[in-house]
């Protein structure tokens, strides 16, 4: 029995290290899209926010001790959110002043972000394309809490900061979303945008909101990923497609916060299955494929009963009726 506990709670852990990053990602669009802007440069804003944050974090590490491990981490993931927040306004420039194709303005800015990354660790930084962390940055326990039965180990032992981080994050958008003045201003700019500044709504402080919110926890997601999934940076494929995968995420969500906690809990459990149920019979490559076929095959289910926000996407004109 108790093996069979350890081996749930082994599992549960390790969904974690892939549901976390997605939900703070998916939460993030979710944000963006109900403002009507749609952000696909959310895997090139992961990538520059891991970069930064694993830029600091190995900074730091070789003038701070591992005792300063936590304080270390918290400051990579303060820079992670700023440099994504900035990184995102790109993408708010173009598709809300320039009124240019969000779709492109966004792929622009995935295609960027690895290339930029890949010289400044070549030619400045590393003389390489790799970053790696020396400390262990996973809270081993905390007192008291860890005792609980059942959630103890679950929650409160061997867990990321980024568990507790990204509860905060969930809550926070629901409420703001759905309780708040702001929020519904909002979601109103991204349902019907003209009506809304009839009203005296300011759509484009609100769409600037939304990518930037997109951005700050695209990098928070970021590197919350690359420091517990593979645990060094590389210029190529840090992100692993996440940033597309929180689109994923959303869609099946149906652009609603606990929807959308389903499904990124969802795909950690398939992702994290598929890691730990690894046989010789069977070729490792086809347990890493299983989560996206999954993920392929439910989108496809559900994407035509997802029905996103109306005037998500669309350029907004004034002058246009």
């Amino acid at each position: 029995m108790q093996q069979v506990i350890e081996i749930i709670n082994n599992l549960i852990h390790s969904a974690f290290l892939s549901i976390v990053p997605l939900l703070i990602v998916a939460m993030g669009a979710l944000v963006c899209e109900r403002s009507g802007v749609t952000n696909i440069a959310l895997d090139g804003i992961m990538l520059m926010g891991a970069f930064i944050g694993f830029v600091i974090i190995s900074s730091l590490e070789k003038v701070m001790p591992a005792s300063s491990a936590q304080l270390i981490y918290i400051i990579g993931i303060i820079g992670a959110m700023i440099i994504g927040g900035l990184y995102s306004l790109l993408h708010a420039y173009a598709a809300i002043n320039l009124k240019a194709n969000q779709i492109i303005s966004a792929t622009a800015l995935n295609l960027f972000a690895p290339a930029v990354i890949g010289f400044l660790l070549l030619s400045t930084l590393t003389g390489g394309d790799l970053i790696r962390v020396e400390y262990h940055y996973l809270i081993r326990e905390i007192p008291v809490l860890s005792k609980i039965p059942i959630i103890g180990p679950l929650l409160f032992k061997n867990v990321s900061i980024g568990l507790y981080i990204a509860i905060i994050v969930f809550i926070t958008v629901t409420i703001f979303l759905y309780k708040t003045k702001h929020g519904f201003r909002l979601r109103a700019c991204g349902e019907n945008p003209h009506a809304a500044d009839s009203l005296g709504i300011n759509i484009f402080k609100y769409r600037y909101f939304g990518v930037f919110v997109s951005g700050v926890l695209g990098g928070l997601g970021g590197i919350l990923f690359t420091m517990h999934n593979i645990g060094t940076f590389q210029s190529f494929n840090a992100t692993a497609g996440f940033g597309f995968l929180a689109l994923a995420v959303l869609i099946f969500g149906a652009w609603r916060p606990y929807r959308v906690l389903f499904a990124a809990s969802f795909f950690g459990l398939m992702r994290a299955i598929a890691s730990t149920f690894v046989t010789p019979a069977i070729p490792k490559q086809l347990f890493d494929m299983f989560p996206y076929v999954i993920t392929l095959v439910v989108l496809a289910l559900y994407s035509k009963s997802a029905v996103g926000p109306k005037a998500v996407g669309e350029i907004y004109d004034k002058g246009r009726r």
